[in-house]
């Protein structure tokens, strides 16, 4: 293996004097501040916006349940017929026109209820106008039946069950969610770079074997080492690539929210109004309590634990993976053979992004998480979703963990001995579309 560290040398620096490389590790963070700045622009004028609509109101009811909000402004429409007025809300570019008709009961009234507009509304714009003609109609039914008016305000009071364990310890609704979008946060950045970086690995081994350049190396070198060293040298640069991006949007953003008079939080998209700040300062005992703890799950996580776990996946799922990708590339001619082997080496990682948000979301410990927690192509993703639970003592057992870090050593070392007897046949072939069938042949050459 003395060679080895000289082909990962000469990967890394082909990788990072590559043109292209150079100029997507510059315009990349330059991509990313814009599209930040550009969403922030956009959702700020799209939050100032309001919607006017126009009401004709023919009838007794609904006379004042339709009130302006930080989305809809409403302006009535008196005396006059519907078709002019249906005319004065087009001409003046309202929204919509709500039509209310006269009815003696509120019942029909609300049947016959009418919205017109130039395009077809919005799902949240017809739900906030419909959940208004609901309640009234409740109330006023209810009010027909002689329940008096503390009793109805009564009804509209929210009520929650109170979530503990056996011992008593107060327990959080949702925060199995928030865990396991952190988790999912970190598996799909190792979804990612496989992706990206694994294709690297691939197009290099294409590139040398059309070039035919791989005939000289693979005569000093054995496939085996040249394989590893392709996997090793292009990940180097992938996490080089990545430091960059990090280190230079973070320092753009910086300069960005400066320049803009902003903070960072409202940059992403975060950044708490004035109003609902002092909204959080007047909240009841109760709802400070329900905040403080949700911060202290939060703060209670293992980063530690966390981090080092997603480096071991990280590292092990990469590998896996990308030797899968460079027995590929050894196995085709050019890129357009390799589509017929390309989904079944995205589809776990598809798999266990989508089955791993909806079962862990539900029961992070059901056998379903469970079993793609353990299952090597899909551990590295599913099981850093579980992993903000903690290990042991209510979280992901002990040895689901170590077993998970087990599996995947020995399937990286499978799929490596595989990969590498397909990759020392397939380097030197030519001319000739790989099946299956014959790829399995590949494996039993000694």
């Amino acid at each position: 293996m003395s060679k080895l560290p000289l082909i990962i040398k000469r990967e890394y620096l082909a990788k990072v004097r590559n043109k292209s490389f150079i100029v997507m590790t510059i315009l990349s963070p330059l991509l990313v501040v814009g599209m930040a700045a550009l969403v922030f622009y956009l959702t700020k004028a799209n939050n100032e916006e309001k919607k006017v609509i126009g009401i004709l109101n023919e009838g007794n009811f609904f006379r004042a349940q339709f009130k302006d909000d930080a989305s809809l402004s409403f302006i009535p429409f008196r005396d006059i017929s519907l078709e002019k007025a249906k005319d004065s809300a087009q001409h003046q570019a309202y929204y919509g026109l709500l039509y209310i008709p006269q009815g003696d009961h509120i019942e029909d009234v609300a049947e016959h209820i009418a919205f017109f507009s130039k395009e077809s509304p919005g799902l949240s714009t017809l739900s906030s106008l419909e959940s208004v003609v609901r309640n009234q109609v409740r109330e006023v039914k209810l009010r027909n039946f002689g329940v008096p008016d503390e009793v109805l305000r009564d009804m509209g009071k929210n009520y929650e069950i109170n979530v503990s364990n056996f011992t008593g310890e107060k327990k959080l609704r949702g925060i199995n969610e928030i865990k396991a979008i952190i988790g999912g946060a970190f598996g799909y950045l190792i979804m990612m770079f496989i992706i990206i970086y694994g294709a690297f690995v691939m197009r290099s081994v294409i590139e040398e074997k059309t070039s035919r350049i791989i005939e000289v190396i693979i005569s000093s070198v054995k496939p085996f080492q040249l394989m590893l060293g392709k996997i090793i040298g292009t990940s180097l640069a992938g996490i080089t690539q990545f430091l960059i991006w990090i280190v230079s949007a973070g320092f753009l953003l910086f300069l960005l929210a400066t320049f803009l008079g902003v903070s960072m939080g409202e940059l992403g998209g975060s950044q708490i109004p004035p109003d609902a700040l002092d909204t959080v300062n007047n909240m009841s005992g109760g709802a400070q309590e329900k905040v403080q703890l949700y911060l202290m799950e939060l703060l209670n996580i293992s980063w530690g634990i966390l981090l080092l776990s997603f480096v071991i996946y990280f590292i092990l799922g990469y590998l896996i993976y990308s030797s899968i990708y460079a027995a590929i590339g050894a196995a085709v001619d050019n890129e357009t053979d390799t589509q017929q082997f390309m989904f079944p080496v995205i589809m776990p990682l598809m798999l266990a992004i989508y089955v791993g948000f909806f079962s862990v979301f539900n029961n992070p410990h059901g056998p379903i998480a469970v079993a793609f927690s353990l299952f090597p192509l899909t551990s590295p993703i599913v099981m850093l979703m579980r992993l903000p639970g903690g290990i042991g003592a209510g979280g992901v057992p002990v040895w689901q963990f170590a077993a998970s870090i087990a599996l995947l050593v020995v399937t990286f070392l499978g799929i490596v001995w595989v990969a590498a007897k397909i990759y020392r046949v397939g380097i030197l072939m030519y001319g000739k579309k790989p099946t299956y069938k014959e790829m399995y042949r590949w494996l039993k050459y000694s």
